[in-house]
């Protein structure tokens, strides 16, 4: 490449340097997506976006030390970076709709949330209380049983605060941390656990909450790698029928030293 007298160097055109003009372009591509987000993010013209893709050339030939003339092509190519941000755009518009949709009467409680049917069979309800107290055969849930058999419906309320604040996190579209603290959750656990019982007044015939109870400890337990705790006492407690079969030998055997000391006895 030659120099100028005063140390810089000539322009050029893009098509004479290929890999100067792609290293520039990779540079003033990351330069022309801040100058998008941080001055105008939704353009409302082409002519706003070319002043921009030159501005960004212009400023990565700076930074490079070069002059390498702008030519259509690379133009083209970083216009395509707007598409790219109205993609996002949609992204975020999508996540901030699915955030609606699921804390709408709370359909992320449902087993299939768009239909709102399973109430309470939300695969996330049992993931979260196996992962907190059933994640193997040391956690709490196993050790302390009496606490979380059935599991309580405090705890199905807790777990369902949880999920939300996990939902929550998306609700600007992308994702934000939200501490799960007293102040901001207990009105929406007090929201959850007063649902819950007003399904138990429901259902109470049916006694489906007691069921739900029962068979996410069931599950929980399952997921730990220990048995459910009715097949352990009841394990333990039946009498099986080899003892049944072992008195029947030991009848037989008594039976035959009966029947040999009677013999004896009469020979004598």
């Amino acid at each position: 490449m030659k120099k100028i007298l005063d140390g810089s160097r000539q322009c050029e055109k893009a098509s004479d340097f290929d890999d100067i003009s792609k290293e520039i372009l990779v540079t003033a591509t990351s330069i022309f997506q801040c100058l998008i987000v941080t001055q105008v993010p939704f353009p409302d013209g082409i002519a706003v976006e070319t002043r921009l893709a030159k501005e960004a050339w212009h400023e990565a030939c700076k930074i490079k030390g070069i002059k390498v003339k702008l030519m259509p092509p690379a133009v083209k190519i970083l216009l395509l970076r707007t598409l790219h941000l109205s993609h996002l755009k949609e992204v975020i518009k999508q996540n901030q709709d699915l955030v609606e949709s699921l804390k709408d009467g709370s359909a992320f409680a449902f087993k299939d949330w768009t239909s709102k049917t399973g109430i309470y069979k939300s695969k996330l309800l049992q993931d979260g209380i196996n992962i907190m107290w059933f994640a193997n055969r040391n956690d709490e849930g196993v050790v302390y049983h009496k606490y979380f058999n059935p599991i309580p419906v405090e705890v199905v309320a807790l777990v369902l605060t949880a999920i939300e604040c996990c939902i929550d996190e998306w609700s600007q579209g992308l994702k934000e941390d939200i501490k799960f603290t007293l102040a901001t959750y207990t009105s929406v656990y007090q929201g959850h656990f007063g649902s819950l019982q007003c399904f138990q007044e429901h259902t109470g015939p049916y006694k489906l909450l007691e069921k739900l109870c029962d068979s996410l400890h069931d599950r929980a337990r399952l997921h730990a790698g220990v048995e459910a705790l009715i097949t352990m006492m009841s394990a333990v407690s039946r009498i099986g029928n080899k003892a049944f079969d072992d008195v029947i030998r030991e009848y037989q055997l008594e039976e035959q030293d009966d029947a040999e000391a009677s013999e004896s006895g009469s020979q004598m």
